[in-house]
């Protein structure tokens, strides 16, 4: 194989061997921790400009499967493992991911040692790194990395939302209309609604309050998505004609920190992010944990222990990280105590598992039908 390798901005470098396509690449350097569900996590959009070591030794055993991706491709800028599989031996493999990553241009390095990576991620934060098969010199290589551009300020959502709507239409009898902002939306997202009775309108990441009224939602949904949630000042105004029109909302991801700016809280980037699918959770309303599916570098700083009042009512944090106490999610209550809008940090979609938060869907279906969020018993026994 031919010799690649790896550079952060900070001048640590490894060494290894060309995995997926030859060439040079750069981003922003994040792991996950995810043992399995690699081909969601290349197609998941909210990976734009990053570059994902797996901490998981071994990647590419199950090859790559036409059933399972996320979107219309993969979206990371690049990818390192440590020992990719040599054989795919799933028998819904139709390639190998070394053939895919090829395919679709994405430079990959392995053979390297991710323990020690991802522990220098730990204890640096995320940071900048340029991977290459052509460049020899890791100053050189280093120079081009230091003129990327950082993930901090940075406006992605329009490079992996949809060109146009598009509908999925309600599976079984219809009960609601959602219009769902496409921030780089997962294709589970829509089948977890369209399970539900929800027709969902899959809008791109800048459609007007005028656009988003004009399908006349019973409910509003922001998904997960790249970039820095501050760059997002014109989703940021939709939200908050949505609130003010008290129409139900849920977000997720980006969605959540999106609402969170909508309520007026700030947003920061956190040292090196939560990426993976064994992240526990407490959904503080109904005192249980949860194990989830995480893909974010930024979180909304919001007030853990007290409510905050707002224009569109009283805001609490409903979900938090058991790991490092990270805001992991809101909600909305009206003068009365109503429920009128939630978000969460995390993935409950989370089509390579684990399920433990699906139920959320169901609280936005109650959401949309008028039920108490006190009479809501799903995820009781999560």
């Amino acid at each position: 194989m031919r010799p690649a390798i790896l550079v952060l901005e900070d001048g640590r470098t490894f060494h290894g061997e060309s995995f997926g396509a030859e060439g040079e690449t750069f981003g922003e350097a994040v792991f996950s921790t995810g043992m399995t569900g690699y081909q969601e996590t290349l197609t998941d959009p909210s990976y734009r400009r990053q570059v994902v070591v797996m901490t998981a030794p071994h990647v590419g055993n199950t090859g790559i499967n036409d059933e399972d991706p996320e979107s219309r491709r993969i979206w990371v800028s690049g990818y390192v493992v440590r020992d990719p599989a040599r054989v795919s031996s799933s028998w819904r493999a139709a390639r190998s991911l070394d053939d895919e990553l090829r395919e679709q241009g994405v430079v990959g390095i392995s053979g390297i040692d991710t323990r020690a990576l991802t522990r220098h991620l730990r204890e640096r934060g995320a940071m900048r790194v340029g991977i290459s098969s052509t460049e020899t010199d890791p100053a050189r290589l280093r120079e081009r990395v230091l003129e990327a551009a950082p993930m901090t300020g940075a406006d992605l959502a329009g490079e992996v939302t949809t060109e146009a709507t598009y509908v999925v239409p309600a599976r079984g009898e219809k009960r609601f209309t959602v219009a769902a902002l496409d921030l780089g939306i997962k294709a589970m997202t829509p089948a977890m609604l369209v399970q539900r009775g929800i027709e969902v309108h899959v809008m791109p990441a800048g459609s007007t309050l005028d656009e988003v009224l004009a399908v006349q939602p019973d409910g509003v949904f922001f998904s997960n998505g790249p970039g820095d949630p501050a760059s997002a000042t014109g989703e940021i105004e939709v939200l908050r004609g949505v609130l003010e029109r008290k129409i139900p909302y849920f977000g997720i991801c980006f969605g959540n920190q999106l609402f969170g700016r909508a309520l007026g809280f700030g947003t920061y980037k956190l040292k090196y992010g939560h990426r993976g699918i064994n992240q526990p959770v407490m959904d503080r309303t109904t005192g249980k944990v949860e194990v989830t599916a995480h893909n974010h570098g930024f979180a909304v700083d919001a007030p853990r222990e007290t409510g905050t009042t707002t224009p569109y009512g009283e805001a609490t944090v409903s979900h938090v990280c058991l790991n490092d106490d990270v805001v992991e999610g809101l909600e909305l209550r009206d003068a009365g105590g109503a429920l009128t809008a939630f978000s969460v940090q995390y993935h409950p979609e989370a089509a390579a598992g684990p399920h433990d938060a699906a139920y959320l869907f169901d609280r936005f279906v109650d959401l949309m039908d008028g039920v108490p969020a006190e009479a809501h018993t799903h995820g009781e026994d999560a």
